[in-house]
């Protein structure tokens, strides 16, 4: 099932119930084939008195039709496709007219209908469209191939009933006709000899539309075209990447400013785009399952999966929101930013150069400002927060398995991969192959693809991403001699520029270089992506992935590990390498022996990697949300100006459509890597920024409504396609929630002050009434200037003889001067500690959770063992009456078959309670 042998097997078939649609389109491509036929038929007629009889016929038709219809020109056949092409004055404009013949010749023949219309009638002049329409027979035909479930009686489970706190949430609210707009039915795959089982009032509305399209694109897909190079060729992905065609879409419902006028169905996009395309209505809840029903389950889960976490992102803005609010309530009294700033404390402590030769010396006070920045981030709420998130990101992954068991249920997903198993085979794998296999399970002759010719290709893949990965580390390496050699000139032009005194306060040197050494990175992150993206896409085809799966598996590993060392590899150097091998003034380490390593901020680098944090995030997400709503916008506008040479003939609704932008294969996939990325931001350096989030709160909001708008007002509509989770993405979700508790523990212990500050509090503290008064002055060791290097110090003399800096060693007059003091081995040790105990702790939590919250709550599985049961026994009610009519008046004959029938239920009963 599910190759393009099952084609040949419907050709009979599809040649008998198409032989009259074949010759009406010989004839006219304008009337239905009873239409044509009646007239062909009329022999009493003459020949000119018909002929203006049809045209006169065809005018009307035309005249008559809504700009909106979504039918055929006799009103009656829905039109679930639609193919364009421009006629091609190239060399190959034989070859891809043949090819385009065979094609739909090989359509009409698997049963589908179809009407051209001439590129006169366009808007434009010059470009065809080929409307598609699926008849019963074919629909049904390949449901039962591709297992899709229908009706069969509405469900007698209650919804959800409404608890105290949702009346009190009643504004988010959605009507009740738009959240659920259609009843709960108990289902089963479809059966064509089964048709009488299925709840069909009328066939023409039986399979919604969200079907329809997925079958016809199924046959599509797999429909042959012709054989070249001795192999057969197949599918319309090969035939728009030739640009035989030039767009295959299905159509929009009507316009999504206003509904649809009969006898057009219920226009679906503009209830869609109503209640929840408009910013308006960004505090509603979505409505799922018209999602769902509209553009398919895979599209569908995508939005669950968003508003899920944006309604649990809630949780961790409001906890980071008051641990923000903490710092700044504490600013002002926080011990160390005072002592800094107090001009007999701070303004008393000449500190080393922070560059050779060209810094000067400085004194403490002058960074002021950044070290009361610095405690808004860097508090004891720091600590809280991090247990918090990691225990938080736990309850988020364990929520969201009970999220996705309720959908799979509700979206009759239960058992669709074992349904699917055998239907995400790759035309392109097939068309590749040579080689057939056995397969052990369904005993069937499947292509196969011998390793030895991938690995070829699995070699080049994996020498693309580890050199592209090594371009990012290069351009980060860049960056930072980009700071470094910068820092010298910003620290020499602020201190030469009298003007510049009052700046100082708040803008130092190293603040400076932080700032556009972060923006810098920002840009170079933004141009390796964009030329990554369309390699590594490349890179995944030449591999020839068996199904579906293993193509978006094998590109979201790809475009996962690229973006992942992108975007974060300036945010684990600023947290975990910047500042900790700086050496000391006369040994300081130098990078190429030539730049010397950067020092961190002397309250610490946690406000330099909160600096770094924002600005990418924040300029990711911004623009981002602009790229997605400007992109589409620009390119709709100008393809319409372009198009539009006559505006007096007819803007049908398949021209409409063809002038929006396609969403493509992978719109969905970029969707998905954005989210997760983003969630590395909020949850791998959330210690050193507690409001990350806030803003990615904020942005989720404005994201949902962007992608809502872009999808019902700027893009085709997608190809209806099943998924019963979030795939691949959940586990990469899994590793980065492991990943985030170890990386925070080590921000707050390496990055941040606070295990210092506690050393100094517990163990080292003189003052009783004011324990952390002089940890400033203990925190500082000193350095004789004598001691400088020639080649290292400033010029000229000075009245001081020694210079401090953020270290703990030995001071130059102890006979271990300038090694490491007791203390700071004490610190080291409390580092350790708190990593380990940390991260036990969290782990722990996570754990008991992980075991105490269930995969499947436990409704949903007595619905599921509810729905099978009354599946069961409405299959055993059908058979056995069925066998009543078959068997007539054979008494003893009916009984035996009734038994064994029942005893059959019987068992499949106890079955299904057992499970």
């Amino acid at each position: 099932m599910g190759d393009p042998d099952l084609l040949e097997v419907l050709a009979e078939e599809g040649e008998i119930a198409n032989k009259d649609i074949d010759y009406s389109f010989q004839m006219s491509e304008s009337l239905s084939s009873r239409e044509t036929s009646f007239l062909i038929n009329e022999e009493t007629m003459p020949a000119k008195r018909y002929n203006l009889f049809l045209r006169r016929r065809l005018m009307f038709q035309k005249n008559q039709q809504s700009k909106d219809s979504i039918f055929f020109r006799d009103g009656i056949r829905q039109i679930d496709f639609v193919l364009s092409y421009v006629d091609d004055i190239k060399k190959d404009a034989e070859l891809k007219a043949e090819r385009r013949k065979e094609f739909e010749n090989n359509l009409r023949k698997t049963g589908l209908e179809l009407e051209i219309e001439d590129k006169r009638d366009s808007e434009d002049g010059r470009t065809y469209f080929v409307k598609i329409h699926a008849p019963w027979e074919v629909l049904v035909t390949y449901a039962e191939v591709l297992g899709i479930k229908m009706p069969i009686k509405e469900s007698d489970i209650p919804r959800p009933k409404h608890t105290p706190i949702s009346y009190v949430l009643g504004p988010v609210r959605l009507p009740q006709n738009v959240k659920y707009p259609h009843p709960e039915y108990f289902t089963a795959q479809f059966s064509r000899h089964r048709q009488e089982l299925f709840l069909i009032e009328d066939q023409a509305t039986f399979f919604p539309s969200s079907s329809r399209n997925r079958i016809v694109y199924y046959i599509l897909s797999r429909c042959p075209f012709g054989i070249e190079d001795g192999k057969k060729r197949f599918g319309i992905e090969r035939l728009l990447t030739s640009n035989t065609y030039s767009s295959a879409y299905p159509l929009h419902d009507g316009q999504y400013w206003k509904p649809s006028e009969p006898p057009n169905p219920t226009n679906e996009r503009y209830i869609l785009h109503k209640n929840w395309a408009r910013f308006s209505y960004f505090y509603k809840e979505q409505p799922l399952d018209l999602i769902k029903n509209y553009y398919g389950e895979k599209i569908g889960i995508y939005f669950v999966f968003l508003g899920y976490y944006t309604e649990m992102l809630f949780f961790a803005a409001v906890v980071g929101l008051a641990c923000f609010i903490y710092g700044l309530l504490s600013m002002e009294h926080n011990t160390s930013s005072t002592e800094i700033c107090d001009p007999e404390i701070g303004g008393q402590m000449i500190m080393c150069p922070l560059c050779d030769q060209v810094c000067d010396y400085w004194r403490l006070n002058s960074t002021c400002l950044a070290s009361k920045f610095s405690h808004l981030f860097d508090n004891e709420s720091t600590v809280f927060f991090a247990i918090f998130m990691g225990i938080w990101v736990t309850l988020f992954l364990e929520f969201w398995k009970q999220r996705q068991a309720r959908l799979e249920y509700e979206w009759d997903l239960v058992d669709f991969e074992e349904e699917q198993q055998q239907l995400q085979l790759r035309p392109e794998f097939e068309a590749m192959c040579k080689h057939r296999k056995l397969n052990a399970v369904t005993k069937e002759m499947e292509p196969y693809m011998p390793l030895y010719t991938r690995i070829p290709w699995y070699f080049l893949s994996g020498a693309t991403v580890t050199l592209w990965m090594s371009l990012v580390v290069a351009s980060m390496v860049a960056v930072i001699v980009y700071r470094l050699s910068v820092f010298a000139t910003f620290a020499s032009f602020m201190e030469s520029d009298a003007s510049l005194k009052q700046v100082k306060s708040f803008l130092t040197p190293q603040i400076a270089t932080s700032l556009t050494g972060s923006c810098l990175n920002f840009i170079v992150i933004l141009i390796l992506n964009f030329f990554y993206e369309k390699i590594s896409a490349w890179i995944t085809k030449m591999e020839i992935p068996r199904t579906y799966q293993e193509y978006e598996s094998s590109l979201t590993l790809k475009m996962f590990l690229f973006q992942f060392v992108n975007f974060y590899s300036a945010c684990f150097y600023v947290a975990f390498f910047k500042g900790k091998f700086v050496g000391y003034p006369g040994g300081y380490t130098y990078l190429f022996n030539e730049w010397r390593g950067e020092e961190c901020d002397p309250g610490g680098c946690l406000i330099e990697l909160t600096t770094q944090l924002t600005i990418i995030m924040t300029g990711k997400q911004i623009f981002g949300n602009i790229k997605e709503a400007i992109y589409p916008l620009a390119l709709n506008w100008w393809r319409r100006r372009k198009a539009r040479t006559n505006s007096e003939k007819l803007y049908s609704r398949w021209e409409q459509d063809h002038d929006l932008e396609s969403f493509g294969p992978l719109g969905l996939f970029y969707e998905y890597l954005e989210t997760v990325i983003q969630f590395g931001f909020v949850t791998l350096f959330v210690a050193s920024f507690p409001l990350a989030p806030l803003l990615a709160l904020i942005n989720n909001i404005v994201e949902i409504r962007v992608d809502a708008w872009k999808l019902t007002t700027q893009y085709r509509r997608t190809v209806a396609s099943k998924a019963h989770s979030i795939g691949v993405w959940q586990d990469i979700l899994y590793g980065m929630a492991v990943l985030s508790v170890a990386t925070n523990a080590f921000i707050v212990a390496f990055t941040s002050d606070i295990i210092p500050r506690l050393v100094y509090y517990y163990a080292y503290s003189t003052n009783a009434t004011q324990p952390m008064r002089g940890y400033v002055n203990n925190s500082l060791s000193v350095f004789l200037i004598a001691d400088f290097p020639n080649h290292t110090a400033p010029s000229g003399k000075r009245d001081f003889i020694t210079c401090r800096y953020r270290d703990y060693r030995h001071p130059p007059d102890d006979e271990n001067k300038y090694f490491h003091n007791m203390q700071f081995w004490h610190v080291l040790a409390a580092k350790m500690t708190f990593i380990i105990v940390m991260e036990h702790v969290v782990f722990l939590v996570k754990f008991l959770l992980a075991w105490m919250i269930p995969d499947v709550p436990k409704h949903v599985v007595e619905r599921i063992k509810r729905e099978k049961l009354m599946t069961i026994k409405i299959l055993h009610d059908f058979e056995l009456n069925k066998l009543k009519e078959n068997l007539g008046i054979n008494s003893d004959e009916l009984a035996k078959h009734v038994m064994i029938e029942e005893n059959k239920a019987q068992l499949a009963k106890s079955t299904v309670y057992s499970s």
